[in-house]
């Protein structure tokens, strides 16, 4: 199961108002692990930045003046995306702003049903409590101390591991797979013909010779009727 972790910075809270993308960041996960692909762009949205939003996201006239348009990176960005569900915090609003700038270039909206919202599972989980990325980060111990300020694929990647904690717990292992994410065509071969590769180095005893010496000797002392002596 291929998931795209999503998050945008914009120039504000309203496309309909004029307000347009100015970032977009995404991390691929299959089977709720990642692959090390992801997507970042940043957009130049052809209007000034307001302060309220640079303030949020530090990203002004000046670096996104030469940066590309939305309608030159809106293929790729859908091409990345393909089917995958879309897992965001707070989806309504990057659908809002997502769907406004395929719109406007003629290309297809992305069906609301693809997406999945971590602020409605985190509301639902933990009534009452707060769910800001932030609050969840600090219940799940998960460091942000990197985010002084919002940026799209930084908040992706954080939210994939909050995403993993909501659903039921984060793979021992997550952040260390870099293996790219099968095809499409691929897939069902990958699913019945992966397995878990041996270990290449034996790991070492946890038992000193000391504390093996003094289990045999206790074992010793419980005499010829002992179960540990008939199963060894």
């Amino acid at each position: 199961m291929r998931e795209i972790v999503l998050d945008t910075e914009t120039t504000g809270f309203n496309p309909n108002e004029g307000d347009r993308i100015v970032e977009i960041g995404a991390v691929e996960l299959y089977n709720h692990m990642p692959t090390g692909r992801t997507y970042h762009q940043y957009i130049n949205p052809e209007r000034s930045m307001p302060q309220e939003a640079f303030e949020v996201h530090g990203l002004g006239d000046d670096f996104l003046r030469d940066k590309p348009v939305f309608a030159k990176i809106a293929q790729d960005f859908v091409t990345f995306v393909g089917d995958a569900k879309l897992v965001i915090h707070n989806a309504a609003f990057d659908m809002k702003f997502i769907n406004a700038e395929l719109g406007w270039v003629k290309l297809p909206s992305i069906p609301w049903e693809q997406a999945i919202d971590t602020l409605d599972i985190a509301r639902r989980k933990f009534p009452g409590s707060p769910a800001s990325l932030d609050a969840l980060c600090r219940r799940f111990g998960i460091d942000n101390s990197s985010r002084t300020l919002h940026g799209a694929l930084l908040d992706s990647e954080i939210l994939a591991e909050v995403y993993l904690e909501l659903i039921g717990g984060r793979q021992p292992d997550f952040g260390l797979t870099a293996a790219q994410s099968p095809t499409a065509g691929d897939r069902t071969e990958y699913e019945e013909t992966w397995r878990p590769q041996p270990r290449p180095n034996a790991l070492p005893p946890r038992l000193t010779e000391a504390e093996a010496a003094a289990h045999a000797a206790f074992v010793e002392d419980m005499g010829d009727g002992a179960m540990w002596k008939k199963t060894g």
